[in-house]
C-alpha cells in the first residue's frame, strides 16, 4: 500500500519531512568499481573495450566491430514499421521545432563611457550521448538527447547504447538517424563513459557527455567531470500530480502508474484536497495494476514509494510541491495556469487534465530529461543551452580605458596585484604623454 498522508495529522510535518528525505536508490558504493574500469579504459584503450563488452554484455567484439556500420544501421533501421517510423518522425519534428525556439542571441552594444561590450554563443565542438539498453532502450531519449545538441550547432555526435547478447533496438538506430548522429557504438557502462571522456584507438574524445544511466553510469559521469562536461547525474524518475475533486480518478491512476512502471524505485505522488478523489484514484491503481505487462516493476514501486496526501487545500498543495521540486508536476485542476503561478520548483508542469505527462515523454516538445531528486530547486532539463558556452566580449577605446582605467589600477593595487595594475596605467601613461 501507498504512504497516506493528511496536514491535518499531528505528525504531518515529522512525516513529510521522512519523505523528503527518502532514498530510492540503491547504496552500493560503485565509486571504487567504476574508478578500476575508468584507469583501465584510460590505460589500454579498445582492449579494455572490448573485454569489459564481453563481461558486462556476452557480447565478443573487436576494435573494427565496435561502432555500427552503415550497413548495419540500413539493415537495422529497414526493420522498423511504417507506423513506428511515422511517429518518430513526429516527434523528432516537434523536439526540434521546441529547442529550435530555445537558440539565445549575441549580444552587442556601446556603454556611456565608450566600451562595446557583450557576448557571442558557441557550441562545443562534440558530444557524447549515453543511451541505456537491453529493458531500458529508449528512442525517445535519443531523440531528447540529441536534437538539442544538433539544433545548437554540435558538429560531431557520438552515441555509445549496449547491446547485451547482441540484441539490437531498430529504433534506437532509426532516431540516431532521424536526428544526425555521426557514430554509434555498441558499448555501455562506465566503459562507455570514460572512452567518450578519454578516447581511445577508436573513439575521439568528445567535450560532453549526457544521458540517463544506472548507478555506474551515473558515478562515471561524476569522476570525469572536469575532464568533460556533463548534463546532469540523474535518479529515480517521479511524478506529482495535484488533482481537484471533477478529475476523472482512472485518468489520474494511470498517470501514477506511467511512472511507476518506469522503475521499482520510481516514485509517483497524488496531492489533492479531496479525500474522496484520493480513495477513488487509489481504488483506480489497485483495479488497473494487474493489467499491466510490467505490473510487478510497477507494483513495487507504488507499494514501496508511491504516496497520497490530502491537504486543507490547493494553496497548501502548492506549496508541498514546490518542497518536493518533482521532476514532473500535474496540475489537474480547473484552473491549472493559476496554480501554475504559485509554484517555483519543477522539472516540467503539465497543465490540465488533458496533459498527461506521458505526452511529454515523446511528443510535446519539451526535453524529458529533467531534474530528479528535488534538483529542481537548483537546476533545470536539457536543453540547446546544455550544448552551448558563452564567451564575453569587449573592446575598449583609449577613450573608454581612460575613463575606467583608473579604477581597474586602484582596485589591482588594493589586492597587491601590481602586474596587473601596472597592465593599465602603461596604457594610461601613453594616453597622457601623447596629450
Amino acid at each position: 500500500m501507498p504512504i497516506h498522508l493528511s496536514t491535518a495529522q499531528p505528525d504531518f510535518s515529522d512525516r513529510f519531512a521522512d519523505l523528503l528525505s527518502m532514498k530510492r536508490e540503491d547504496a552500493a558504493d560503485v565509486n571504487d568499481a567504476v574508478a578500476a574500469i575508468i584507469a583501465d579504459v584510460r590505460s589500454r584503450g579498445d582492449a579494455a573495450l572490448v573485454e569489459l563488452t564481453a563481461r558486462f554484455d556476452r557480447l565478443s567484439l573487436t576494435p573494427q566491430s565496435l561502432a555500427f556500420s552503415k550497413d548495419e544501421i540500413a539493415a537495422e533501421t529497414a526493420k522498423v514499421s511504417a507506423a513506428d517510423r511515422a511517429a518518430l518522425v513526429m516527434a523528432a519534428n516537434r523536439i526540434r521545432a521546441y529547442h529550435a525556439r530555445q537558440m539565445p542571441d549575441d549580444m552587442s552594444w556601446t556603454d556611456p563611457e565608450g566600451a562595446t561590450l557583450g557576448w557571442r554563443w558557441s557550441p562545443v565542438a562534440a558530444a557524447g550521448l549515453y543511451v541505456p539498453g537491453g529493458q531500458a532502450s529508449y528512442p525517445s531519449s535519443v531523440l531528447m538527447n540529441a536534437i538539442p545538441a544538433r539544433v545548437a550547432g554540435v558538429e560531431r555526435l557520438v552515441i555509445c547504447v549496449p547491446t547485451p547478447d547482441g540484441v539490437v533496438n531498430p529504433l534506437v538506430l532509426l532516431a540516431a538517424e532521424l536526428s544526425g548522429v555521426d557514430e554509434i557504438y555498441r558499448i555501455g557502462g562506465a566503459q562507455a563513459i570514460a572512452a567518450m571522456a578519454y578516447g581511445t584507438d577508436t573513439i575521439r574524445p568528445v567535450d560532453k557527455i549526457t544521458g540517463p544511466g544506472n548507478a555506474y553510469v551515473a558515478a562515471a559521469k561524476r569522476q570525469v567531470f572536469g575532464r568533460v562536461g556533463i548534463d546532469m547525474i540523474a535518479g529515480p524518475s517521479e511524478v506529482l500530480i495535484i488533482a481537484e475533486g471533477e478529475q476523472n480518478p482512472e485518468w489520474l491512476a494511470l498517470d501514477l502508474l506511467a511512472q511507476a512502471e518506469h522503475d521499482a524505485d520510481a516514485q509517483a505522488i497524488l496531492v489533492t484536497p479531496d479525500e474522496a478523489l484520493a480513495r477513488a484514484v487509489v481504488a483506480e491503481v489497485e483495479r488497473i495494476l494487474p493489467t499491466l505487462p510490467r505490473a510487478e516493476v510497477a507494483g513495487a514501486s507504488w507499494r514501496d514509494y508511491g504516496t497520497v496526501i490530502v491537504t486543507r487545500d490547493l494553496d497548501e498543495a502548492a506549496a508541498l510541491s514546490d518542497r518536493l521540486a518533482p521532476e514532473h508536476l500535474e496540475l489537474c485542476v480547473n484552473d491549472p495556469e493559476a496554480l501554475a503561478k504559485q509554484t517555483r520548483h519543477a522539472g516540467a508542469i503539465f497543465l490540465g487534465g488533458w496533459t498527461p505527462e506521458a505526452v511529454g515523454d515523446y511528443v510535446s516538445g519539451p526535453n524529458h530529461v529533467l531534474p530528479t531528486a528535488r534538483s529542481a530547486r537548483f537546476s533545470s532539463g536539457l536543453s540547446v543551452m546544455d550544448f552551448l558556452k558563452r564567451s564575453t566580449i569587449a573592446r575598449l577605446t583609449p577613450e573608454a580605458l581612460a575613463t575606467i582605467g583608473p579604477a581597474a589600477v586602484r582596485l589591482a593595487e588594493s589586492e597587491g596585484l601590481s602586474a596587473h595594475g601596472r597592465s593599465v596605467s602603461a596604457r594610461l601613461s601613453a594616453l597622457n604623454r601623447g596629450k
